[in-house]
């Protein structure tokens, strides 16, 4: 049974039980730990406010639920809303419920944002603050780590979660021929080519350092005895390099920082789709309008040359 659903929830809930079986199951078909832990903590909310029997899962309950936490953004809505779906859903496959009341329930539109790319100095500022790529042969092994995290995330294009979730197996070092293998969202499963040679070296002189050649690729433990790094440890660790180098940067930044560098130089959106492992070419597209902001920028720093010139 599910410790935390249990503490927050209690063994009596008529829900807690049902949420530990759909939580096994999405464990068991692949999901990866950042949806299961986001899928709990939605569903255990959800769970606070109806504590009716399954059975009882119906609009009417959701749409209260909803509108109680309409104070929140769009997005959060919609994720919660995503959540009490999937749990709807495998209550209906499991004969549970007869039909889910998520189809009588209108889908959150979130506004499309454009991205918030960190810019490369910045990046590099941070970056520097781990560690440089000669690194001191003394450096703690969990500094280099982290660099070597970090700039995965960056160089790849990739989420931090998915940095954290890679093992040793699933790089391909064969020399100039470089690649990683990447899990991505929904089970999808990425390659991607690593073509910076000043990182290659130093991952490999990581890989050296630690002496791994399987399992987890970033562990927890110092003498590498640990699992896979968790994804809130390296968000942590992330926030104290960008304070001691004193930038602010969300790591998701990184990987926009990334998409908005290669669309710069001309890339083409699906080369970037691919990379990027988005399902839709539609959201990769926010990065080149995010480039035409780019070039207004230079248009008014250009202008401004020009009337400096005239007058």
């Amino acid at each position: 049974m599910d410790s935390v659903i249990v503490e927050q929830l209690g063994r009596a809930h008529p829900l807690t039980a049902h949420l530990n079986d759909f939580l096994t199951d999405l464990a068991n078909a692949g999901a990866s730990p950042h949806t299961r832990r986001a899928y709990r903590g939605d569903l255990i909310a959800f769970a606070a406010h109806h504590s009716e029997d399954i059975g009882e899962l119906t609009a009417a309950p959701v749409r209260a639920y909803l509108a109680e936490i309409a104070d929140l953004s769009p997005a959060s809505r919609k994720r919660k809303r995503a959540a009490i779906a999937s749990f709807a859903k495998w209550a209906v496959r499991h004969d549970l419920l007869q039909a889910s009341p998520m189809d009588r329930i209108d889908t959150v539109k979130v506004p499309k944002n454009l991205p918030r790319p960190a810019a490369a100095v910045d990046v590099a500022k941070v970056l520097a603050a781990i560690c440089t790529r000669r690194p001191r042969k003394d450096l703690p092994l969990d500094r280099l780590r982290d660099r070597v995290l970090f700039e995965t995330a960056y160089v790849c294009g990739a989420r931090a979660s998915e940095v954290c979730g890679l093992y040793v197996e699933d790089l391909d070092l064969r020399l100039d021929d470089e690649h990683v293998r990447i899990c991505g969202k929904g089970g999808s499963v990425r390659t991607v080519l690593l073509d910076d040679r000043g990182y290659v070296a130093l991952l490999k002189l990581y890989l050296a350092r630690a002496g791994y050649t399987a399992g987890p690729l970033f562990r927890a433990s110092i003498n590498g005895a640990g699992g896979p790094l968790s994804y809130d440890a390296a968000h942590h660790r992330w926030q104290g390099y960008c304070a001691a180098a004193g930038v602010e940067i969300d790591i998701q930044q990184l990987r926009h920082a990334h998409a908005t560098e290669l669309i710069n130089a001309g890339v083409s959106i699906e080369a970037v789709r691919r990379r990027l492992g988005h399902a839709s070419a539609e959201t990769t597209q926010l990065y080149a309008l995010l480039d035409d902001k780019v070039a207004d920028a230079e248009i008014r720093a250009a202008r401004r040359r020009r009337d400096q010139a005239i007058h």
